[in-house]
């Protein structure tokens, strides 16, 4: 093998290239309602929704030592009256759950 490059028919045309100088770039400025005009919508947020923030949920991460998960479908209501009695108790999630299957083991015996 030699060290030597294969010829691609340029020849020397490419060694002398000190008159080049690349053009500067320009920015085009788009008109700001041409995109209206033509029918296409802005996808930015609008000021309205800016403001809005969505509610931050309570953290109510503890260790406890459970280690299960349970994943259950709820109505919206049903969750939202859990997780009041929940704050109204002031205690975890978990416990709020031990304390419920304890009441319904309760109304269970009691029938």
């Amino acid at each position: 093998m030699t060290n030597t490059r294969a010829k691609i028919g340029f020849g020397d045309a490419l060694d002398d290239l000190a008159s080049f100088t690349p053009a500067k770039p320009t920015k085009t400025v788009a008109e700001p309602n041409a995109a209206a005009a033509v029918g296409f919508t802005r996808r930015e947020p609008s000021a309205i929704h800016e403001n809005v923030t969505a509610p931050q949920k309570v953290q109510r991460r503890r260790r406890t030592g459970r280690n299960v998960q349970i994943n259950i479908k709820a109505k919206q209501e049903t969750l939202d009256r859990f997780y009041a009695a929940v704050d109204a108790m002031g205690c975890g999630v978990g416990e709020a759950f031990e304390v419920a299957v304890d009441l319904l083991e309760t109304k269970i015996s009691e029938s």
